[in-house]
């Protein structure tokens, strides 16, 4: 088998994607979004610094745009009180 190595921007992003992930399941809602907002910030940098390859750059826009979606009302003003 041949494994590929990440380069340092993959690490960085993977690190914040999977800081994402365990605050968004343990319903930490303002941490998530806040690693979200840090995702993409890093995310531009890199870019725009041209440390990604353009096949890095489509996959991780895809992760973007997907967490831009899974956290759209992920808030706690948004959370409905369980006895409404």
């Amino acid at each position: 088998m041949f494994w590929k190595r990440k380069s340092g921007a993959e690490k960085q992003l993977d690190e914040k994607l999977d800081r994402i992930q365990k605050n968004f399941e343990n319903n930490y809602k303002d941490a998530a979004q806040l690693n979200l907002k840090e995702f993409e910030d890093m995310f531009r940098t890199l870019s725009e610094e041209g440390k990604l390859t353009e096949k890095q750059k489509v996959f991780y826009e895809n992760q973007l745009e997907e967490l831009n979606g899974r956290m759209k009302n992920f808030t706690h003003k948004d959370q409905k009180p369980f006895w409404v």
